[in-house]
């Protein structure tokens, strides 16, 4: 029978193989963008399409508490199913059109029953290492969001179908090996049907308090990813440094890196305090934010560092307000209230994303990661909140 190290590895490997469907757009588009000629609102909207299918099916499942009345091995292989067959259908309609889009939106919406779901089978092993096992599956999402960027190098020439159909049979591999994973002993299964649940659960201050500090760190996070090469760019254009293709290879790495600050805020949060951890990681990615204007008039690796140090900090403390609601949350109610978690936090990155670039526009972009700072400064208040509150005592065997 699997244990937990086997368990626990099926469980990233079909999480990674699974959400390959998510970025497939990104992966496609310069291809796409070279046989449909497609508008800046259509490109935009193959992106957004994923996030709004996200959030909407997010919320429906939070809402019918799906991934804690069901198997969530079943739950999490529905939803790669879907995901998987939508990414195939992707390549049977006109390139870019509107029928394209629904169908990267129905990814999203299916690709709600993968992630949470697979947060919450991560966590059923947690004996003491909440922390280190979910920041495994977000630093798989993190190198996951950091492909794209090596796209263009990686899919030179290729057609714009095979990230569609690549996603696709990785997502219907991953709907087959989830079932040879085991639920761990933490686990816990809804007794019945409760409507609205997971919603009702909010009102438990500790919970707040935790999911304002992931709000404060979502902030910031997808908006400092989906820009961070236009603002290399940026810098390259003002020193008139010729284009270069190491720029989406060094883009790749400072999103790529944060991979090791998922890992290795894991394993210090189980040891010394998930609440101490994340508000250190959202305050050194606010500093971060703030003196990004001065590394821009520096010299070339002082900026280099910044940008790297930032994309540690910038998903470190990312695993850590998911495991406190696994720790915080009714057992029964984990796997909704993750879900809804996830899905307030998308839906506030396509604000914070859609915002930058015009704030960029109007002030330039040697300022453009400023406004991120207002999510740290947020998180951090929750932080300290939630420390002085007595339920802290059930985060990281006490430590808080």
């Amino acid at each position: 029978m699997p244990g937990k190290a086997h368990s626990l590895f099926l469980i990233a490997l079909c999480q990674v193989l699974a959400l390959s469907v998510w970025f497939a757009g990104a992966a496609a588009l310069p291809a796409l963008n070279s046989v449909a000629e497609l508008s800046s609102m259509r490109a935009a909207a193959l992106s957004s399409a994923v996030q709004v299918g996200f959030v909407t099916g997010a919320l429906v499942s939070a809402a019918l508490n799906l991934p804690d009345r069901f198997d969530a091995r079943a739950v999490f292989a529905a939803g790669a199913i879907a995901a998987g067959f939508s990414s195939l259908a992707a390549v049977a309609v006109e390139p870019g059109a509107w029928s394209m889009i629904a169908l990267r939106g129905a990814s999203g919406a299916a690709l709600a029953l993968v992630y949470p779901v697979g947060m919450k089978l991560c966590a059923s092993w947690a004996k003491g290492d909440a922390g280190l096992l979910v920041g495994l599956l977000v630093g798989a999402l993190t190198l996951g969001s950091a492909l794209p960027h090596l796209a263009s190098p990686l899919l030179a020439g290729a057609d714009w179908r095979a990230p569609f159909i690549g996603s696709g049979l990785a997502a219907l591999l991953a709907a087959g090996l989830i079932g040879r994973s085991m639920i761990g002993p933490a686990f816990a299964r809804a007794a019945r049907f409760r409507p609205g649940a997971a919603f009702a659960a909010l009102k438990r201050r500790e919970l707040r308090a935790v999911n304002l500090g992931y709000l404060g760190h979502m902030w910031e996070l997808y908006a400092f990813w989906a820009w961070v090469g236009v603002f290399i760019a940026a810098w390259r254009s003002a020193r008139e440094l010729p284009p270069d293709g190491a720029a989406a290879l060094f883009t790749f790495a400072i999103i790529a890196v944060g991979a090791v600050g998922a890992l290795g805020a894991g394993w210090i949060a189980d040891r010394v305090g998930r609440s101490k951890t994340a508000g250190i990681a959202l305050a050194v990615g606010g500093m971060c934010a703030v003196t990004s204007p001065l590394a821009w008039s520096g010299p070339g690796w002082l900026l280099g560092v910044l940008l790297l140090i930032y994309g540690v900090a910038v998903i470190a403390d990312s695993a850590q307000f998911s495991a406190a609601v696994a720790e915080l949350a009714p057992k029964d109610l984990a796997g909704s209230l993750l879900t809804l978690q996830t899905a307030l936090g998308f839906a506030l990155t396509a604000v914070s994303v859609q915002l930058l670039p015009i704030w960029a526009d109007a002030i330039g972009w040697r300022y453009a990661f400023l406004p991120l700072a207002i999510g740290p400064v947020v998180g951090v208040w929750a932080m300290i909140q939630l420390s002085r509150m007595p339920e802290v005592t059930k985060l990281a065997g006490g430590r808080g």
